[in-house]
């Protein structure tokens, strides 16, 4: 109890430091934080929403990012000079994002481009990145994708160039690739700690998409034993689930899609619908919640224990010393290049 009551206190000095700065403070919370720091926020979205509302205000002087490192750096990159960018912990980071570094991927590159010729080659890299890698793609002509707009980007990439080398979701990339109805064959995966990434010269100039050998841990924990359970269990379900889980997967499921996908789809369906989500749960534990007409469960528990690192404290901390700690900075040079890769990004029409 005296757990619940802290909370309260803690949420309650939260507003009252929100009210005080008014429009100078944007707090923007991802759809996988706690029920209680999205409850808190000025807008919850996806990654690509979340960009979004980050570029396009231009009132705040402090944006407070409830996510992890690669958003906040994001929203940095896409801010005013007059605007701080915090995030609660630094150490919510990402490891999708730390599978692709800037070194592994320029010795790639430059083994890709000796092979092919690096105009016949378009990067496009994953927002769960390190802003290096986004500002690689800016210098190369490429772009930043989310889950939302990857077919979109895709379509873009392939308007410019033969290929694309996406990293570092290989599961995000293959499904966009299946979608698109690329044949197997012409899609690879990169292993970096391999020569040529484990492939051939010939299997090299073969491929339309070379995928980066990197992948999401909440969303390859969900398998196909998972879908086949809940079939038998709910044979009337609809399963929905998002693109960085494997094709196994994706190609049981009813739909799939981002994280605002997922909440459309959920809030769409007629009632009394049984809904089963292959996403984080702290995200399908609030559809539930915010869906009581419909029976909504998890195809498999899976947390993200990184989001999981922004709690009320933390924020609240964060609050008190707005502008001061924790402030999210990327060096100019890295910024202008990464901020071409987000403006193509912005640019492309999501799905």
């Amino acid at each position: 109890m005296q757990h619940d009551t802290d909370d309260k206190e803690i949420a309650e000095q939260i507003l009252a430091i929100k009210e005080a700065l008014g429009e100078d403070l944007l707090i923007l919370t991802h759809h996988y934080q706690r029920k209680e720091i999205v409850d808190l926020g000025d807008y919850r979205g996806d990654s690509f929403g979340l960009s979004q509302k980050a570029a396009a205000d231009k009132a705040a002087r402090f944006i407070v990012f409830c996510g992890v490192h690669f958003m906040a750096e994001s929203a940095e990159i896409l801010s005013r000079p007059h605007q701080t960018v915090q995030i609660p912990d630094l150490e919510a980071g990402c490891w999708m994002a730390d599978m692709a570094d800037i070194y592994i991927v320029e010795k790639a590159w430059g083994e890709v481009a000796s092979i092919c010729g690096e105009e016949s080659v378009m990067p496009i890299v994953y927002m769960n990145s390190d802003a290096v890698l986004k500002a690689f793609c800016g210098r190369h002509g490429g772009a930043v994708c989310t889950s939302s707009n990857a077919p979109a980007a895709f379509r873009w990439g392939f308007s410019g160039r033969e290929k694309i080398l996406f990293f570092p979701d290989q599961h995000l990339g293959r499904n966009t690739g299946n979608q698109m109805a690329i044949p197997a064959e012409e899609m690879i995966v990169w292993n970096p700690h391999k020569p040529l990434g484990g492939n051939t010269q010939e299997s090299i100039k073969k491929a339309k998409v070379i995928l980066w050998d990197g992948y999401c841990l909440v969303h390859t924990r969900f398998r196909v034993e998972h879908v086949l359970r809940m079939r038998e269990r709910f044979p009337e379900a609809k399963i929905v689930v998002h693109p960085e889980c494997t094709q196994e997967v994706v190609g049981l499921a009813d739909a799939v899609g981002s994280t605002s996908f997922i909440v459309k789809y959920v809030a769409n369906a007629p009632p009394n619908t049984t809904i089963i989500v292959g996403t984080e749960v702290n995200l399908i534990d609030r559809l539930a919640m915010e869906n009581p007409d419909k029976n909504v469960f998890n195809l498999h528990h899976s947390l993200c224990p990184n989001m999981f690192k922004i709690n009320l404290k933390n924020l609240l901390w964060t609050l008190e010393n707005i502008g001061q700690v924790n402030v999210i900075t990327v060096p100019e040079e890295t910024k202008a290049d990464a901020r071409m890769a987000l403006d193509r990004m912005l640019a492309l029409a999501p799905l």
